[in-house]
């Protein structure tokens, strides 16, 4: 004979369990009163009374009773979470179980979290730019959007005026200069010298001046100035508004907005210090770029120049145009390569350059000019060699009188105005490998509509075609020539720069410089002011 298991007397299990248990126990009947309660519930819920309806907490009196599922809420300022037991005769019992703890510890996680991400984007955000005042920008939007009601960015600058951009709670973003000195506003001259923050609480809201509240922004009920720390040197200052309205900066929140600070300062100084680069950058490369070139003394003179690569604007091709003097009567044209490309070749010109500026005293004398700079050359702690080509030019009635010297450069081309194209008679040693140079002068004169071209070897050897891989030569660059016969300067520089570039397609060259000296075809007109060059006739 089996036995059957014994059915339990209601309220039997429910009453040991509430007793026994360690958390707060409720039971309550199918009518929703109070059936039971243990010492820890009566201690949470001292309103409960046993026989009467479980009125607090709500969330709990509401939870459904036909089919219980685990609830949860607060009980004053205490988190729990009910979990449900159906016993015998219809009763529930609620075991509340307290997750004040952990819901804090949670809370924190996602509030660290969302931290995390805030400053994650925000250093995306202000290291997509290396300008200056966009870094600015971006830094009082984020500030304004995440941390306050409106901000500010004060950057320190040389000027008097500090500049100021603030982006306030309706979205609108201002630029502007301070019209007080820092210390009219406490804690800003610290923060821009890079001192720690003082904390918010020291600083008197009504303190903030008129310039420093965006218009429109109301009463000020809190206020935070932290410094942008930089790289090496302060990058600025932030500073933080809330109105009257919101609640107080928080010690939590000036921290974040001192990590967000930090961010912040160290994308400014970078583009602070890479624009102050680049500016020292194109200071030095002006100095490097071939000079823009126009008529002078009644001659034509027009040049173009093109780096090896596209990204680089200098290389070790070279040209000037030095005006008569005092000393030297006649127009020095001087068209070089460097043997290199880039930069380090680019340096190189710029020695030689200099060197010929210091020297056009002697330019009425190519040998002598040659073998000065052939001196200096060698006596430079570099080792590349360089080929140049000179000009002296006088314009004498129509005509104009050349003297070329070329020192191991290819041979400047005479373009006649019937189509004819003769190569000058000079030649020379290259420049700076030998202690001793030799070089010959050829004399040319250009009638009218004439022009001599210089070129560097960039143009001749660059290689192209159908095939991709043959040089242009010279006999390419000769029939060029020929069709630029009576052409102006600026035409023919033009037209052999256009059949070169057609040759190369996108393939890789050498750096090429191309000059033009043209005699003008017309009669000069002087200047009505007597001042400018004048012009001539066609």
């Amino acid at each position: 004979m089996t036995s059957s298991p014994a059915r339990p007397r209601p309220g039997a299990v429910s009453t040991v369990s509430a007793a026994s248990a360690p958390c707060p126990v409720v039971v309550l009947d199918a009518d929703g009163h109070i059936a039971e309660l243990n010492d820890a519930a009566g201690a949470l819920l001292p309103t409960a009374r046993v026989g009467r309806p479980l009125s607090s907490p709500a969330w709990l009196a509401t939870a459904d009773r036909a089919r219980p599922v685990p609830v949860s809420g607060v009980v004053g300022d205490r988190s729990f979470s009910a979990h449900p037991s159906v016993t015998a005769g219809a009763r529930t019992v609620w075991w509340l179980m307290e997750e004040t703890a952990y819901r804090s510890a949670r809370g924190e996680l996602e509030a660290e979290r969302g931290r995390t991400r805030f400053l994650t984007d925000a250093s995306s955000a202000l290291l997509a730019s290396l300008n200056l005042e966009r870094c600015m920008e971006v830094t009082a939007r984020l500030a304004t959007e995440h941390l306050a009601d409106a901000a500010l960015v004060i950057a320190p600058t040389a000027a008097r005026a500090l500049p100021v951009v603030a982006f306030d709670h309706r979205g609108e973003l201002t630029r502007s200069t301070a019209p007080e000195a820092p210390e009219s506003v406490p804690g800003l001259a610290e923060a821009l010298r890079g001192f720690p923050p003082v904390p918010s609480r020291w600083i008197d809201p009504a303190t903030a001046p008129d310039w420093l509240i965006p218009a429109g922004f109301g009463e000020v009920g809190s206020l935070v100035i932290t410094p942008l720390p930089g790289l090496g040197v302060p990058a600025g200052a932030l500073i933080l508004l809330r109105r009257a309205q919101q609640d107080a900066f928080t010690e939590a929140e000036e921290s974040l907005a001192g990590l967000f600070a930090a961010r912040a300062g160290a994308a400014m100084s970078a583009a602070r210090l890479y624009a102050e680069q680049n500016s020292i950058s194109d200071t030095l490369m002006r100095e490097l770029l071939p000079p823009t070139l126009h008529q002078t003394e009644g001659v034509e003179f027009a040049g173009g120049y093109r780096a090896s690569k596209d990204t680089e604007r200098v290389g070790g091709d070279f040209y000037d145009v030095h005006p008569p003097g005092e000393d030297s009567p006649e127009t020095l044209v001087v068209l070089g390569d460097v043997a290199g490309k880039g930069l380090e070749a680019a340096v190189l010109t710029g020695k030689i350059r200099n060197t010929l500026h210091a020297l056009l005293p002697m330019a009425d004398d190519h040998a002598k000019l040659l073998r000065l700079v052939n001196n200096a050359m060698r006596s430079s702690h570099h080792t590349r060699f360089a080929t140049l080509v000179m000009a002296s030019v006088r314009r004498e009635e129509r005509e104009v009188s050349l003297r070329l010297t070329s020192a191991g450069h290819p041979a400047p081309l005479i373009i006649r105005r019937d189509g004819t194209v003769e190569e000058a008679d000079t030649g020379g040693t290259l420049i700076g490998v030998l202690p001793t140079i030799t070089s010959r002068t050829a004399r040319v004169r250009l009638a009218p509509g004439e022009t001599c071209l210089l070129f560097t070897d960039g143009v001749t050897e660059a290689r192209g075609g159908p095939l991709g891989d043959t040089m242009f030569g010279d006999q390419r660059l000769k029939r060029a020539a020929a069709e630029c016969a009576g052409l102006p300067a600026e035409a023919v520089v033009e037209r052999v720069q256009m059949v070169t570039s057609q040759w190369i397609g996108d393939g890789r060259h050498d750096d090429i410089a191309v000059l033009a000296i043209t005699a003008p075809r017309g009669a000069h007109l002087s200047a009505v002011d007597g001042a400018t060059r004048g012009r001539y006739t066609a």
